[in-house]
């Protein structure tokens, strides 16, 4: 029976990859020195070190500052031929101190999409970011998650990316979540609200289900800054455009985003889907 440890097991997607492994049938080990180890099937071992000597395969579901750390701390004591699979949401720091390890160790460095409401693999997206020998690493994580779907990319690009796939979106939503959480009459504001509202106040709940550290690692990828200041200049101008009657000024902008759209997606396809959300959503 293959050996799987996982550091980190008590936090939410530790908890999901034990769970996940053990239901594949693997000797699951977890480890945290944070949070306490739950689930069925998962032994528990109270050191790092310990954790992890006898294992096949390591995935680190630590916070993204520690994981370097981490790696300089368990990439010597590991297993000649062992895997080191890491997750975390930025990948600049990490992919240098994986492609640092002793070769004794083969690195797969992964990022899931998905959170740890998810039941089942298959179909899920994850990005594969090479460090050694980048078609190796891609056949292990796919036999590792088979169905899922994967996209590879290195880490800087990968870092620029999710600056828009989960930045950008984290930091309006985070915004938005401030704002009506200090709303003293929700319950009229919920029965004026409209679908817009509705969606767009579930998604910022949902986002807000996520650990203050994972929000503030998405949020503080140095990737973001260029996005996050196009979206400050672009809302302080709209806002300016309005309240100097520029009308034509905001029209033109809003003309220009759709035409845009238009080339890549069908806007009105969109619509339909948002409706057929809510419709199940609110059955």
């Amino acid at each position: 029976m293959k050996k799987m440890t996982v550091v980190g097991a008590g936090g939410q997607m530790g908890q999901w990859f034990a769970r996940y492994f053990a239901d594949k049938g693997f000797e699951v080990t977890g480890y945290d020195s944070e949070n306490k180890i739950i689930g069925k099937n998962i032994i528990a071992s109270d050191s790092l070190v310990g954790s992890i000597l006898k294992a096949d395969y390591v995935v680190l579901c630590t916070p993204t500052r520690r994981t370097p750390e981490i790696i300089r701390l368990i990439a010597k004591e590991m297993k000649r031929g062992t895997y080191l699979i890491e997750i975390s949401s930025e990948k600049s720091k990490v992919v240098s101190s994986l492609s640092k390890m002793p070769d004794k160790i083969n690195p797969i460095c992964i990022h899931p999409m998905f959170g740890p409401g998810t039941k089942v693999i298959k179909g899920q997206n994850i990005i594969s970011v090479p460090i050694k020998d980048a078609k190796k690493e891609l056949t292990v994580a796919k036999a590792l998650f088979d169905g899922a779907n994967f996209v590879t990319i290195d880490a800087a690009e990968h870092d620029k990316k999710i600056a828009v796939i989960l930045g950008l979106t984290h930091l309006m939503n985070l915004v938005f979540a401030n704002i009506i959480s200090k709303d003293e009459k929700m319950n009229l504001t919920e029965k004026m609200s409209g679908t817009t509202f509705r969606v767009q106040k579930t998604l910022a709940e949902s986002i807000m289900t996520e650990s203050p550290e994972l929000i503030e690692t998405i949020i503080a990828n140095p990737e973001i800054r260029r996005v996050a200041e196009e979206l400050w200049k672009d809302i302080g101008r709209l806002l300016t455009a309005v309240q100097e009657s520029k009308t034509e000024e905001v029209i033109t902008y809003i003309r220009e985003c759709q035409e845009r759209l238009a080339k890549h997606t069908d806007i009105n396809e969109s619509y339909k889907k948002l409706t057929k959300m809510v419709k199940s959503v609110e059955k």
